[in-house]
């Protein structure tokens, strides 16, 4: 219902004419009429001065329900707090989930890549240089020759940088190589497959 439908309903129902409701008002009768056919509407000073005269709020006289917003803000406003929870719910579980998948991920990958690069292997040098014993041993895996693990004195690598090297092999034949030009001896172990 409009506004002008509104003036004329309680215009009526409190027995006022157009021209009793204008003088009250202070405006023309011409002015009623226009409010109740829908031609103009009153200012807001007016529409406060009509709700005085008929006793009745804005909001009413301009069918202006607020409970209706009420509500409905109220429904927005559980509608996005239900929204809230559902994501902190979501990066509560990412954040418990996402490390335990990037471990079992990590796990699986590194199982596929072992598979391919087949069994872990032992491989020791042991030379001599200069009146001195040196060994170094490597674990590598068999089918690539990759180096998972390398140790034992130090000079040796230090002296022929063989641990610039990712393949076993390529490794050992720096040592054994550096320690012949030099004058010493070498002595390689036979591939064993490595202990878990």
């Amino acid at each position: 219902m409009d506004i002008g439908k509104k003036i004329m309903d309680l215009r009526k129902k409190n027995g006022l004419s157009q021209e009793e409701l204008a003088e009250k008002i202070g405006v023309a009768r011409q002015t009623i009429s226009k409010w109740e056919l829908g031609e103009t509407s009153p200012d807001l000073k007016q529409a406060k001065e009509i709700s005085k005269i008929f006793n009745v709020s804005l909001d009413e006289l301009t069918n202006n329900n607020i409970k209706d917003i009420l509500v409905e803000k109220t429904s927005n406003t559980e509608k996005l707090a239900g929204l809230i929870l559902k994501l902190i719910k979501f990066m509560i579980v990412f954040i418990i989930v996402a490390p335990i998948l990037l471990v079992g991920l990590r796990i699986i990958f590194k199982n596929i890549y072992e598979h391919k690069a087949g069994r872990l292997m032992n491989i020791s040098i042991s030379c001599k240089l200069h009146n001195e014993e040196y060994s170094y041993e490597f674990l590598y895996y068999e089918n690539n020759g990759q180096i998972k693990e390398a140790g034992g004195d130090g000079y040796l690598i230090n002296i022929t940088d063989a641990d610039r090297y990712e393949d076993a092999y390529q490794a050992l034949d720096k040592i054994d190589a550096y320690v012949k030009n030099s004058g010493g001896t070498c002595e390689r172990s036979e591939p064993k497959l490595a202990e878990d």
